[in-house]
């Protein structure tokens, strides 16, 4: 019998890796009744007294197999490489129509990987568009999703019924589903999401480098700075898997991004204030026009 296309009470959901993401989605789903069972998996004794503690799961773990084996719906919250080699490993052990959701930042490698697995597992590639520069279980929120935008990458193996109940879980969390194709996705991310942390990190560097002939440079960094370089604080070990697993579109997008640097560079070279205010201009208002106004 296929699962239910709803969560209720009698639904049984393994959460692998309560960090900041899989936290969050843990305190989300206990929010509002029907609650169903949530069952944690983590890798160590301090890390399952941490989330007793907090409470963000019916029973916490570090026996995966077990976790795994009781789950309607068993959701893959750890970095990327790991969560693709977690995806060949626990394939055999997930019970008929068990429906595999990932939360990795990068999907065609995921998605690729899901493919291999057992014909009885029901597979759902997803990224939510949401999160912070720190990570951890002391940083998860229960509204993190909400209002988020939350991308579903179904195979073509996937039942409707199994991406119905993708969706029916992100509602629950307060997000909006999206549908696309993992190269899409993976297109799309390195544009908004992975080229902005390389240029976080370079400017970081750059001010370092200026910073060797006057440290005062730190001091008269303010609110302008801090902002634009925030997510170079990113988790390191995260942000690689991130940059492995999408490197042909991160790459295709720095140089993008570097043509546009160049003709600014060369607009202000010629001190060409005329063109340069135009560039300018037609940047700030696509920018007010999907995102507001600055407030000030």
């Amino acid at each position: 019998m296929k699962s239910a296309k709803h969560l209720d009470a009698h639904t049984t959901i393994t959460i692998i890796g309560l960090g900041l993401m899989g936290g969050s989605l843990a305190m989300a789903l206990r929010r509002r009744p029907p609650i169903p069972r949530l069952i944690g998996v983590v890798r160590s004794q301090d890390q399952i007294e941490d989330a007793q503690q907090r409470r963000v799961a019916d029973h916490i773990t570090t026996d995966w197999k077990d976790a795994v084996r009781a789950a309607d719906i068993v959701i893959l919250a750890t970095p990327v490489r790991t969560l693709i080699r977690q995806i060949h490993t626990i394939g055999p052990y997930l019970k008929e129509h068990t429906l595999l959701l990932d939360l990795g930042s990068t999907k065609t490698q995921v998605c690729a990987a899901m493919e291999k697995l057992p014909p009885h597992v029901q597979p759902v590639g997803g990224h939510p568009m949401c999160g912070k520069e720190v990570s951890g279980l002391a940083h998860a929120e229960p509204d993190l999703y909400e209002g988020a935008t939350f991308v579903l990458c179904p195979l073509k193996r996937t039942a409707d019924w199994a991406l119905d109940l993708a969706h029916h879980l992100v509602h629950r969390i307060g997000a909006h589903p999206l549908l696309l194709e993992p190269e899409h996705h993976d297109r799309l991310v390195a544009t908004i999401s992975h080229l902005p942390y390389l240029l976080a990190a370079a400017l970081v560097g750059t001010t370092h480098h200026i910073a060797q002939q006057d440290p005062r440079v730190w001091r008269v960094a303010a609110s302008g700075f801090r902002d634009t370089s925030r997510v170079a604080s990113s988790d390191l070990n995260m942000m690689l898997d991130i940059l492995m697993t999408n490197r042909d579109a991160v790459l295709d997008m720095v140089d993008r991004y570097l043509a546009e640097l160049g003709e600014l560079r060369t607009l202000l070279e010629r001190g060409d204030e005329g063109a340069l205010r135009f560039y300018l201009a037609n940047i700030k208002n696509l920018r007010d026009a999907h995102f507001g106004k600055r407030r000030t």
